[in-house]
């Protein structure tokens, strides 16, 4: 069976990649990227003979058989994002799959990483975290997303692009008052910045736009900061379980459809959406006897 090699590169300076990356590189028969010009400059860099082949969001699914050959074939194959590590808000998760169903064996190939880089440098506690990607385009799905992990402790790092920082870091100072935030732009990069404060703090910084790719950290909610943040907004704070039914009770006997009530209640609780939409049918049948 082939061999997939998942590859990570630089996220800016060139410098960061690894003498492993480069010997698979060199090595694989056959090389998929998302973008084969930029893959380019780095394989021009350190005297790579190879040509990539293009593999993106676009063309992802159409190139799947492609790979499956090659791998069928006893090659060697390698796939690279534009930077950092593919598949983290990046094409190569239905190729990695296929792959794996195939029975061929998939190898990481380790490296920069926007996220680890720029969680490492905000100065919240690094385990747990989770990863956001980039929040959903509309304004709806983003409240529910971000009013999901108001009453979360784990560090939070999401991407976002240059031309929309501004409104979501004031979208993060409404639902997070009390939180403070870390913006790592053009990470590695000559003209790299690093930038703390409240989120509300951020929002003025960049106010004036912003060029570069960007990563933002927020610290979670984690004991007197999510008190605080609770009194900002006016609200009776996290609810422990007893309070939460409580809650869920009083909202049903008002007439409250489920998933207002969980829109309305997730927040304030550290369980799941899931958890709490299933709690409230288990009320609702209580309720309703």
């Amino acid at each position: 069976m082939g061999t997939l090699h998942v590859v990570a590169t630089p996220i800016g300076n060139l410098e960061d990649v690894t003498p492993r990356a480069l010997r698979v590189l060199r090595e694989a028969r056959v090389l998929y990227a998302e973008d084969t010009r930029r893959t380019q400059i780095l394989l021009d860099r350190f005297d790579i003979a190879r040509r990539a082949v293009s593999l993106h969001e676009h063309n992802e699914a159409s190139r799947v058989d492609a790979v499956l050959e090659a791998l069928g074939r006893d090659e060697t194959v390698a796939l690279v994002s534009d930077a950092g590590v593919p598949l983290i808000s990046d094409p190569g998760a239905r190729v990695v799959a296929a792959a794996i169903e195939a029975g061929h064996v998939v190898e990481p190939v380790p490296g920069a990483s926007a996220v680890l880089s720029a969680l490492i440098v905000a100065g919240f506690p690094a385990a747990p975290f989770t990863f956001l990607g980039f929040l959903p385009r509309t304004a709806g799905a983003r409240e529910v997303m971000l009013e999901s992990y108001r009453a979360r402790p784990e560090t939070i790092v999401m991407f976002e692009s240059p031309a929309r920082l501004h409104g979501r870091l004031l979208e993060l100072a409404a639902c997070f008052p009390a939180r403070r935030g870390c913006v790592a732009r053009e990470l590695t990069k000559r003209h790299e910045e690093v930038v703390r404060g409240s989120c509300a703090e951020l929002a003025a910084h960049f106010a004036d736009g912003v060029k570069g790719e960007c990563t933002i950290v927020l610290e979670g909610a984690l004991g007197e900061a999510a008190e605080r943040e609770a009194e900002q907004r006016g609200d009776a704070g996290i609810l422990d379980d007893e309070a939460l039914d409580s809650a869920i009770r009083e909202a049903l006997t008002e007439g409250k459809r489920p998933r207002e009530i969980v829109a309305a209640l997730s927040g304030r609780t550290a369980l799941p959406r899931k958890r709490v939409y299933a709690r409230v049918q288990a009320l609702k049948d209580e309720v309703s006897t």
